[in-house]
């Protein structure tokens, strides 16, 4: 079995990735068994003055740092359950010192699975407004649609007032249920919850539409890597080949 090395960006997101991955170890390989998993967190303090700013060059060396960590550790792979810092590890620079799994390439390629045509994105506002999502579901034939500016600016703000911190509410959910509804209104088939808090708040059974954890997803993926179910990945940072 591989190791595994998480990439962590923020806490909440971060925490969901590894408890999955290991709750795939216990179902498939049994009681207590998981290939090893190594988790290296760099404050996101560190990060938000440049996410700010726009600064993704100075967001990528710090989250390198994050994989050089985890080599050293002795990780033969990484993933990072961030999807907004994708934006910065696409990034042209130095290859990292890990291949990885890219997050939106492991969403995407589900949403193909499923027979997706539109899919809604839910996310940072950052993410929301970059070329991370439309680019991974273009190149898959698939149609990217995001909330308009108000339900963008709902979204975003409870993911940095609320889902990093750990705060769940009935008003909360009810608000993106909200704006889950107008995205399938526009015709989305799927939405992607393309921040890794989200599944803690919008469960598939409160959503009007089906979605596409990108936590759970991104960590059964990474299962299957460290146990040989799917190739080990070759990304290193910098653009993804179409």
């Amino acid at each position: 079995m591989h190791h595994l090395g998480i990439v962590a960006h923020s806490a909440e997101g971060a925490a969901l990735c590894f408890r999955t991955f290991c709750q795939e170890g216990f179902r498939e390989l049994g009681p207590h068994e998981h290939p090893d998993v190594t988790l290296d967190l760099i404050a996101l303090a560190r990060s938000m003055p440049a996410w700010e700013n726009g600064d993704h060059d100075t967001i990528r060396r710090t989250l390198s740092v994050s994989v050089d960590r985890l080599a050293g550790a002795g990780a033969d792979f990484f993933v990072c359950p961030d999807n907004t810092a994708h934006e910065a590890l696409e990034r042209p620079g130095p290859e990292l010192a890990l291949p990885g799994l890219h997050i939106a390439e492991v969403v995407a390629d589900r949403a193909a699975r499923d027979g997706r045509a539109r899919v809604g994105v839910l996310g940072t506002g950052f993410l929301m407004k970059g070329p991370v999502y439309p680019r991974a579901l273009a190149e898959r034939g698939i149609a990217c649609e995001v909330p308009d500016a108000r339900d963008r600016e709902t979204v975003s703000r409870v993911i940095f007032e609320e889902l990093v911190n750990g705060v769940l509410t009935d008003a909360s959910r009810a608000d993106y249920v909200r704006v889950i509804e107008r995205l399938a209104a526009r015709g989305c088939d799927a939405v992607a919850l393309a921040c890794t808090e989200i599944p803690l708040l919008v469960t598939p059974d409160v959503s009007p539409l089906p979605t596409l954890d990108s936590t759970r997803l991104l960590a059964r993926a990474a299962f299957d890597a460290a146990v040989g179910h799917r190739p080990p990945p070759s990304w290193r940072g910098g653009p993804v080949a179409g």
